[in-house]
């Protein structure tokens, strides 16, 4: 072999290295930048944190109290007693707000804008946060006198950081810091056993 077909041969076989060595460092920083892209894509409890939550309440029973998140936000849902719905027309008097006419866009939507505040008056959906400083209420479901509450106590719920109380409809009563009552968030049926928090398209 001539000198400069010697050369050409090497030619062409460093040609060949410097092709593969240039796609293995594509296909390398190809492989580095996909997981650096993805770092701005929205991560799964992101993207739920604002999405509809589907909740199962076949097994809540009277008097029993189920929370989920929805939005980063504790939402309970209550199956009240008949006898916790029936309570809810005898203290309106009481109340800072009874017919929750208060900031309706943002507290109350149209179909819970009744004394039960709810779609169907055996459940209360609502979020669990006071409308004073934030803080989250406690259930006080039993009726009756108990520490930082009235003899007369109908049932609902207690505020233990400044003492603002809220009826089982979530509606705040009269001279107490929370402003407002309880928000009912969007929600909606999707049958008789399954309830759809964060949107009411068909409510």
């Amino acid at each position: 072999m001539s000198d400069a077909a010697a050369e050409t041969g090497i030619d062409k076989g460093r040609r060949t290295w410097i092709a593969i060595s240039c796609g293995a460092g594509a296909i390398g920083g190809a492989a580095v930048a996909v997981p650096f892209v993805s770092t701005f894509a929205p991560s799964e409890r992101a993207r739920a944190a604002g999405a509809p939550v589907q909740v199962d309440i076949s097994g809540l029973q009277p008097g029993e109290k189920l929370t989920v998140e929805w939005r980063g936000q504790p939402v309970w849902i209550v199956r009240r007693t008949a006898d916790q719905v029936a309570a809810l027309a005898k203290h309106d008097g009481e109340l800072a707000d009874p017919q929750s006419l208060r900031n309706v866009e943002d507290l109350t939507p149209a179909y819970a804008r009744n004394e039960a505040r709810s779609i169907k008056p055996e459940y209360f959906v609502g979020v669990g946060i006071c409308s004073h400083l934030g803080c989250s209420p406690s259930d006080r479901f039993a009726p009756g006198a108990q520490p930082s509450l009235p003899s007369d106590w109908p049932g609902g719920f207690l505020c233990p950081c400044h003492g603002s109380t809220f009826d089982m409809a979530g509606r705040v009563y009269k001279n107490k810091p929370a402003p407002d009552n309880l928000k009912v968030p969007p929600h909606m049926y999707l049958s008789d056993t399954t309830l759809l928090i964060g949107e009411d398209k068909k409510a």
